[in-house]
């Protein structure tokens, strides 16, 4: 397998904070990682860098074999599927939903004059089905429930059949129900062979969808640990990774964690 994903002592500071501190991690063809961290751990700030839209401060990211700061990113952007509630507040509310994901062949939010011939809408209207939300494609955006915003970003991230999928907190906001649809859907995609490399951001064990393969855990900008998930998700990385007593369990291929 080739890395489709590459950071070698990869820093990022901004100002007198250091979001990312010598971080080294490769994701391969073929994988699913979950990336877990509470709050200020630098996750977000990962997938900026693994996105191509922000550049480390020290070290060296290479992204589908692209190094960046050599590269032309704008060029490599379309190679990779992103979902993100920085990116739902760029979609204009009054868009259609079927225009929402067909649009990401041109990598723009709204229609304007562009062209799409039957295959682009066959395949957009194809997505929506595989993420439950094929009956809301003649909706506009601004009138979706958050479960359902959701699913049509990852809908919308997977149009371009990128080489890379980043999803980042796909499960934040939603309630019980929403949360373990999204989260089945999801475990359905990593289980498709044919399915690009993933990499999901989350704070909670709970919204690991099945299928998964690797776990990244991380804190104050500092790998805590890495590999397997069935290696590396235990109870001692995550007490290292959240600060506090936890109990882990695995129920079938679902986790939970609650404090000690």
């Amino acid at each position: 397998m080739s890395d489709v994903l590459e950071l070698a002592g990869v820093t990022v500071v901004r100002g007198s904070n250091t979001l990312l501190d010598d971080v080294s991690w490769q994701v391969s063809e073929g994988e699913r990682w979950v990336v877990l961290g509470p709050n200020g751990a630098g996750k977000t700030t990962l997938l900026q860098i693994a996105s191509a839209r922000m550049h480390p401060t020290r070290g060296v990211a290479a992204v589908l074999s692209e190094v960046l700061g050599t590269s032309d990113v704008f060029e490599l952007r379309p190679r990779i599927g992103l979902a993100s509630a920085a990116l739902s507040d760029r979609i204009p509310a009054s868009e259609r939903v079927g225009d929402v994901v067909v649009t990401a062949s041109y990598g723009v939010t709204g229609r304007w004059r562009e062209r799409y011939d039957e295959l682009d809408h066959a395949r957009a209207q194809s997505l929506l089905e595989t993420l439950g939300v094929a009956h809301l494609s003649d909706r506009t955006f601004g009138t979706l429930s958050e479960g359902e915003r959701k699913r049509v970003q990852i809908a919308r991230a997977l149009m371009t059949d990128p080489e890379l999928m980043l999803l980042d907190e796909p499960a934040a906001g939603l309630d019980l129900a929403g949360r373990e649809d999204l989260v089945r859907r999801l475990g359905q995609i990593a289980e498709d062979i044919y399915a690009p490399a993933l990499v999901l951001v989350t704070h909670h064990v709970e919204e690991i969808p099945p299928h998964f393969t690797d776990v990244l855990l991380l804190r104050q900008g500092r790998v805590i640990a890495q590999g397997p998930l069935e290696l590396t998700l235990t109870e001692h990385n995550l007490e290292a990774t959240f600060g506090l007593p936890l109990v882990l369990e695995r129920h079938g291929d679902r986790w939970t964690a609650r404090a000690r």
